[in-house]
């Protein structure tokens, strides 16, 4: 409701709705050769049309709600890698320039 309050349009479309590949990148605020990339990495199935990618709408919105927890998880363990190699303790003090 907040969205529509603040005078934002809103689309409603089911989730086995087939997009194309630029509809996508706006999506996932990405560029369209970038989605290309995860398209053609299995990062997201897609179909063919022709000559032409089709990506089901779902699957869009999977990749998108996936992508800040696996950022999440990749760096909360970092912190436990550096804490373990006590990389936060192993920064030396910067000598003077002048």
């Amino acid at each position: 409701m907040t969205t529509l309050s603040q005078g934002w349009a809103i689309s409603i479309a089911p989730h086995n709705t087939m997009v194309i590949t630029q509809e996508a990148a706006d999506l996932l605020d990405v560029s369209r050769p970038t989605l290309v990339r995860l398209l053609t990495d299995g990062e997201i199935p897609y179909t063919m049309r022709g000559r032409h990618r089709r990506v089901m709408l779902r699957d869009v919105l999977d990749c998108r709600d996936r992508a800040p927890r696996e950022r999440r998880r990749t760096l909360d363990q970092m912190a436990v890698d550096a804490e373990d190699d006590d990389l936060y303790n192993a920064t030396a003090t910067p000598k003077r320039t002048r």
